[in-house]
């Protein structure tokens, strides 16, 4: 009896730690649009990104945050951090919303910053794809500093922005396999799932 027991609550436990991984976007990629548009497209492209971003910072340990490749380099939450600041710039330009400089997040806790991060991607995917056709020529790329504001055109926020963020969840995957902990061989990008 008490065998049975043990094992209904393992088993239990178990559901519930997998369900409280879903309670954030980016598991899974979602599906696919039925269409090709530009904004389906940069959708599409946000979604990536978020399932990347989830992934790479899946488990991170607390251990995992000091870490730094070089005296001179980011931490890997320094890098975390600025992953977050680029996703509210990815989530601002499609609401043309200005984004202040400079930003403190250091009341913030890495749960709390990579939760949002990964709420904001999903937004602004879901923003891009609800978007008419042509809505991507009225994004606006808006940075405050002080009294100084300066606006690009939302050309800027593929090279800019989003490919930044790329490039800092590559780096993440990077320094956590050089600090010990490194992601989940079961983690396919191609089909935004995870392997058997």
């Amino acid at each position: 009896m008490r065998t049975e027991f043990l094992i209904i609550v393992l088993i239990m436990t178990t559901n519930m730690n997998a369900q409280s991984q879903n309670l954030l976007p980016y598991y899974e990629i979602p599906p696919h649009p039925d269409t090709y548009s530009a904004s389906n497209v940069m959708g599409r492209l946000v979604d990536g990104l978020g399932f990347r971003y989830y992934w790479a910072t899946e488990g991170i340990r607390e251990q995992d945050l000091k870490y730094k490749p070089s005296p001179e380099g980011r931490s890997l939450e320094e890098t975390l951090d600025h992953i977050y600041g680029l996703s509210l710039t990815i989530v601002n330009a499609p609401q043309s919303i200005v984004n202040e400089r400079p930003a403190d997040w250091s009341d913030m806790t890495f749960q709390q910053k990579r939760a949002q991060t990964l709420k904001n991607f999903q937004k602004a995917s879901g923003l891009m794809k609800a978007g008419h056709p042509d809505a991507m020529e009225n994004y606006r790329v808006i940075f405050k500093r002080g009294e100084n504001q300066s606006e690009f055109p939302f050309w800027n926020m593929i090279n800019g922005p989003i490919s930044d963020a790329l490039w800092h969840t590559g780096q993440l995957v990077l320094m956590r396999r050089t600090a010990g902990n490194p992601i989940s061989p079961k983690v396919n990008v191609f089909t935004g799932r995870l392997r058997e």
